[in-house]
């Protein structure tokens, strides 16, 4: 990591602070910080839904699938797409024509308050511990690529590199101040920047690596046979169904993606919005997965998980690897920075009481810098858990379904209600740790004999139990909660008596979205024409014409900026 390098990640860094100061003025109220005052476009609310998905993992884990496996990496990817798709087609306007400020309001009024207390308490706890451990992952990427002088206070004496636990504070600082200072919208802003510079980052990773192989004739010729087929033994068309109906639960229901679809102005752009991250996922893990990929043909006996890594540091020029570095810590800051704010969403109205002003934003800014102190905490702690964080992994995969499950129920089911909620993720959770811990070989059920065959087909099962687990069980608990139960949930006559939803107009958030796209996008070309200079010749005329198709692209989005700061000045006067 050369001085270069080190700059754009730190201005990279300083740039999404600044966007948190920005878009701290628009905080004046709870709806505003953690709902964006149901003013962001269709659009903005997609990509940050989109890039809610990633984290610093899955460069490491999707990317170690492509490079080892090929398009199966880019066929279970896609997946999410179908879901995200599905997910807007029957879910999203509905979360919308609500008219509930967060997703912990609608769970309260359909399945009461204890309901927000099991799910608030337990989704909390692993997602926050998740983003712990993705907070990790990022610093061990970073730290492996600077090593320090002997004497240098940052030094990890056993590495030579800098010590872990300087890269968790820096980087957990920044995420943490700049979803505490611009709440929601400087969430769903930094998400698009973080956009843009992820595609940004893998386009000239994927070009460069192209025009050193030759052309896609040339990749093709030095991968193994097999390496473009859709599924492997592993990973089948059953799989990736399964895969597709556990996302359409998440991204239908889970509380940080429910956030966007409450976010936007009508229940017309919350399907949009998920439309467009379906689309995404349905075209972009062809691209962005490439890198991976391409550097099979390179190196084929490289470290899987090194492989996005490795494929950065092969092509591209001084100042460039920051930029994937940043790509990289988008990922995670999109991920770690929506949990922050959808619990801080959920947890401050229970200490503000209801009231909702000024003084209750400073109660959630608080939240949040304790929420963000926890999960950094976390990450500090990895080293000291000797791998239980596989163990918070495997329970938090087998209980998202479990937990939104009833949410999605309860807007087709009125019979559905408190008791189903609890009995879905009480049964889910007792048969996970049944297969998963008590029956194995070194569980203390694991020499009960009568559960022998059990004990064998569920180590040939393997990831296969989260399947069955996580979606199976909820459904079958749910199904026979509807088909027995008599009586109509108390929760449905709480929600029709709800008030229509009210449309929203496009303020001057909305408006400044334009504007800051254009702002990325023109900084990174600007980026693309310093890093030229050092670059090869070759390499330089690819850098200088991206660049240039860039700074274009940048005066299009300022131009459409402009209209819709008019536009948006206009309809504020009309309301």
């Amino acid at each position: 990591m050369t001085t270069a390098d080190a700059i754009v990640l730190i201005a990279y860094l300083a740039g999404m602070l600044a966007l948190g100061i920005f878009y701290m003025r628009r905080n004046t109220s709870l709806k505003q910080m953690f709902a964006a005052g149901h003013q962001s476009p269709w659009w903005v609310a997609g990509l940050s839904g989109f890039m809610t998905m990633f984290s610093a993992g899955t460069f490491v884990v999707w990317g170690g699938l492509a490079y080892r496996s090929g398009l199966v990496a880019v066929a279970v990817n896609m997946a999410y797409g179908v879901a995200a798709l599905l997910a807007g087609a029957f879910l999203a306007a509905r979360w919308r024509r609500l008219g509930v400020e967060s997703p912990a309001d609608y769970v309260r009024l359909r399945f009461g308050a204890s309901a927000v207390q099991l799910y608030l308490w337990v989704m909390m706890l692993f997602r926050l511990i998740g983003s712990g451990i993705a907070l990790y992952a990022l610093s061990v990427l970073l730290c492996v690529l600077v090593p320090l002088d002997p004497g240098n206070p940052l030094r990890d004496p056993a590495t030579g590199n800098l010590a872990v636990i300087y890269a968790v504070i820096a980087f957990g600082a920044v995420i943490v101040l700049y979803t505490m200072l611009g709440g929601l919208w400087a969430v769903l802003m930094t998400d698009v920047m973080q956009f843009i510079v992820l595609n940004l980052a893998v386009l000239i990773t994927v070009i460069l690596i192209l025009a050193r192989l030759g052309g896609l004739e040339g990749f093709a010729e030095r991968v193994p046979q097999g390496f473009f087929a859709l599924t492997n033994d592993d990973y089948g068309w059953w799989f990736i169904a399964a895969w597709t109906v556990i996302h359409f639960f998440m991204i239908g229901a889970e509380w940080a993606f429910v956030q966007r679809f409450i976010s936007v102005p009508t229940p017309r752009d919350a399907r949009r919005s998920a439309w467009l991250f379906g689309g995404l996922y349905l075209i972009s893990p062809a691209f962005w997965l490439l890198p991976p990929m391409l550097y099979r043909a390179i190196d084929p006996n490289a470290n899987p998980e090194q492989a996005y890594m490795l494929a950065a540091q092969a092509v591209l020029p001084a100042g460039m690897l920051g930029l994937v570095l940043a790509a990289m810590f988008s990922a995670t800051a999109s991920l770690i920075s929506g949990q922050l704010n959808v619990f801080a969403g959920a947890l401050t109205p229970m200490l503000t009481r209801g009231r909702d002003g000024p003084a209750e934003v400073r109660t959630g800014r608080i939240v949040t810098i304790g929420l963000g102190a926890f999960l950094t905490l976390v990450a500090a702690l990895i080293p000291l858990l000797g791998g239980a964080e596989k163990v918070i992994v495997a329970a938090t995969s087998l209980l998202v379904v479990p937990l939104v499950a009833p949410s999605v129920w309860g807007f087709f089911s009125d019979r559905v209600d408190q008791r189903s909620a609890w009995l879905t993720v009480i049964a889910a959770g007792g048969v996970g740790l049944f297969l998963r811990y008590l029956i194995t070989p070194a569980g203390p059920l694991g020499d009960v004999a009568a559960f022998q065959p059990l004990q064998l087909w569920a180590a040939d099962a393997g990831i296969l139990i989260d399947v069955i687990v996580g979606v199976a069980v909820p459904m079958l608990v749910l199904g026979g909660f509807h088909l027995l139960s008599r009586r109509v949930a108390p929760g449905v006559a709480r929600i029709a008596a709800l008030p229509p939803a009210a449309e929203s107009v496009g303020g001057s958030g909305a408006s400044d979205a334009p504007r800051i796209v254009a702002l990325t996008v023109g900084a990174s070309g600007a980026l693309l024409w310093m890093t030229a200079i050092a670059a090869s010749a070759d390499d330089r005329a690819i850098l200088l014409v991206t660049g240039a198709a860039l700074v274009a692209l940048a005066a299009l989005s300022e131009w459409i900026g402009r209209r819709a700061m008019r536009a948006g000045r206009k309809a504020e006067a009309m309301a």
